[in-house]
């Protein structure tokens, strides 16, 4: 009896300091992501929401594959030690993307505030096209605009866009309802960016058809409405049930007519189906437009990145 006491103590005890040390673990990466700007929430040790969207941007920024997840690529980045994942986090990026789509760039603006001197991202004005490059905005004008990306074949309206031909997923619409001014910040649009592509990654296959509108000039198929664009994200899963995509570049964007932007960004997928592989680059192309407080996609497209 006196020794199945002893070994319960043991095992508990080293639970007890397993715990401890996850805690740390994910302190330390509060910390340097709270430093970073991308985080906004309290010291604590807890694997938040706010955490794996604040992973989510550091992702972004880093050109690390978008999982919202301490993964070991972030991990290592961050200097840490990955966090094991689980159902649970699977579970979480529903809602990882979902705030990410809301953006938080108001309050992280107000953070980082606090820290330096910072001048807060730009809105884009109707002559102004702006470039993102290693995590920096620069202003070109309409005569240096990057061309439209075209659609390579039709891919899913999915966030990271490859097909397989090359393509990937997307998810779910706002309520049109009418707002003021559009904001078009770089931070807010890279934001619903990483939100779209971790989107595709969402357990509840076909998630990224929320972010577009009812009817979408959907690559090179001609208009399609939400419905038809989720059938073919859920084909899309059922061919390429694992992928892998990752921000590679700044985003560039360019005001349209009639409140509209278009957000174009390199993106690197990799897809896999058993033994089959196939990765690449491809330049996408979002036109959005405002949907109440939220933006909503009316046009996407893509092609291959040289």
């Amino acid at each position: 009896m006196t020794s199945r006491r002893v070994l319960l103590a043991v095992a508990v005890a080293l639970a007890t300091v397993r715990l401890v040390s996850a805690d740390e673990n994910v302190r330390t990466v509060q910390t340097k992501l709270r430093d970073g700007g991308f985080y906004i929430g309290e010291i604590d040790g807890a694997y938040s929401a706010e955490l794996t969207a604040a992973l989510s941007r550091y992702q972004i920024v880093k050109g690390l594959p978008i999982t919202g997840q301490l993964d070991p690529e972030t991990a290592k980045a961050l200097g840490a030690q990955p966090a094991v994942t689980s159902s649970n986090d699977q579970a979480r990026i529903s809602e990882t993307w979902q705030g990410l789509r809301k953006s938080e760039w108001a309050l992280l603006a107000r953070l980082n505030a606090r820290r330096a001197t910072p001048a807060p991202a730009p809105a884009v004005k109707p002559n102004e096209t702006i470039t993102g490059n290693d995590n920096k905005a620069t202003m070109t004008s309409p005569d240096t605009q990057a061309t439209e990306s075209s659609p390579q074949e039709s891919p899913p309206s999915s966030a990271a866009i490859a097909s397989d031909s090359g393509r990937p997923a997307s998810p779910p619409p706002a309520p049109v309802i009418s707002s003021p001014a559009p904001d078009f910040s770089t931070e807010r649009l890279r934001d619903y960016v990483g939100a779209f592509v971790l989107a595709g990654l969402d357990p509840q296959v076909g998630a990224e058809a929320a972010f577009f509108a009812d009817r979408v000039q959907y690559y090179n198929e001609g208009m399609k409405d939400r419905k038809n664009i989720r059938n073919d994200l859920q084909s899309y899963d059922a061919r390429w049930p694992q992928r892998q995509f990752r921000l590679a570049g700044g985003i560039n964007v360019e005001p349209q007519s009639d409140n509209r932007v278009r957000v174009t960004f390199p993106l690197r997928y990799e897809l896999r189906n058993g033994a089959k592989h196939l990765s690449g680059k491809i330049d996408k192309t979002l036109i959005l437009e405002p949907a109440g407080d939220d933006l909503q996609i009316v046009a996407v497209s893509e092609r291959k990145a040289e």
